[in-house]
């Protein structure tokens, strides 16, 4: 069996690979980090990670048999130095919730529409994925560290379901941007989820930080 086979009958491993990797960069945020511009259009730092801690939420609460939109897409109720624990408790919700095997085949009411677990979870996969990548960009730390195996595993499902065209409105992503086919699977992740693999945060800005 394939990698890309593993990710789509049973994503959860590859899920816990991108969600490990953001930990990492949440748990040495500071809070004077918090104002940082990020590679999402008009997010800070703040607001991305605020995302992050909400789309754990969503997680459990679509798990569980809830409507995606009936959990806020950001948390605003969290301190500026309380954000890795608000992390961290969400992320025992979202393994509690994932632990039984029948959530794979089971239901899910994803933003995108109704699906098998599964698949949703892959899509969540890709989600934290990005955002990582938008995370260590913004933070300054080299996006090389990330973990390309993952977004090697993830680009090929994801590729499959999510059109180059349209984008914008329904399909809430930017337009691809065009990444060389030998570039890494990081680069040709980010490229197709409408992100520029360039993208670097302004040194100036990050050395105010330390």
């Amino acid at each position: 069996m394939t990698t890309t086979d593993t990710a789509t009958t049973d994503p959860r491993p590859l899920l816990r690979r991108v969600v490990d990797q953001t930990d990492r960069l949440i748990a040495g945020l500071r809070p004077d980090q918090l104002d940082l511009p990020t590679p999402c259009a008009d997010w800070t730092v703040r607001d991305l990670v605020s995302h992050l801690v909400a789309v754990e939420n969503r997680i459990v609460h679509i798990a569980g048999g809830g409507h995606p939109f009936e959990v806020p897409s950001m948390s605003t109720d969290v301190a500026d130095d309380q954000w890795y624990a608000a992390w961290l408790g969400n992320r025992a919700r979202v393994e509690e919730a994932l632990a039984d095997d029948r959530v794979l085949d089971s239901t899910f009411a994803h933003p995108a529409g109704e699906m098998p677990g599964h698949r949703a979870l892959v899509f969540y996969a890709s989600e934290f994925a990005a955002h990582g990548w938008d995370l260590a960009a913004a933070l300054g730390v080299p996006t090389v560290d990330l973990d390309d195996g993952a977004a090697l595993a993830i680009l090929g499902p994801l590729g499959a379901a999510l059109p180059a065209e349209p984008r914008g409105g329904r399909v809430p992503f930017g337009a691809v941007v065009p990444v060389p086919a030998d570039a890494p699977a990081y680069d040709r992740l980010v490229g197709w989820l409408g992100r520029d693999p360039s993208w670097r945060q302004d040194a100036t800005a990050v050395a105010t930080t330390r």
